[in-house]
């Protein structure tokens, strides 16, 4: 499986699990919460892997949207998780990665 096969793949999983999260009940929501988490930087790990496999790898913010891969997820991406795409995704154009223990809690 190539990196964007593998990215396509782990947007979906977060957004099945995003859909559970904003769907289930108090009983459930620290469980799907956890889940959503997991599945969002996974699918964060994915990103970061396709873009650091690019050719000509983008450097600004405004070069990373136009890729018509990118638009494409914005397009699926829920707006509450606008800010933390474009966040990671400062990062990922940095070369850093977030400390596990700064991920959002």
């Amino acid at each position: 499986m190539n990196a964007e096969d593998k990215l396509n793949q782990a947007l979906n999983g977060a957004l099945r699990n995003w859909e559970s999260m904003s769907g289930s009940d108090s009983d459930e929501a620290e469980s799907t919460a956890d889940e959503f988490e997991a599945s969002f930087y996974n699918f964060i790990d994915a990103l970061r892997e396709w873009v650091y496999g690019l050719d000509s790898r983008p450097v600004t913010m405004e070069e990373f949207s136009a890729l018509p891969l990118v638009q494409t997820i914005l397009e699926r991406l829920p707006a509450p998780l606008y800010l933390n795409f474009e966040t990671e995704a400062e990062l990922i154009l940095e070369n850093k990665s977030r400390v596990e223990d700064d991920k959002y809690d």
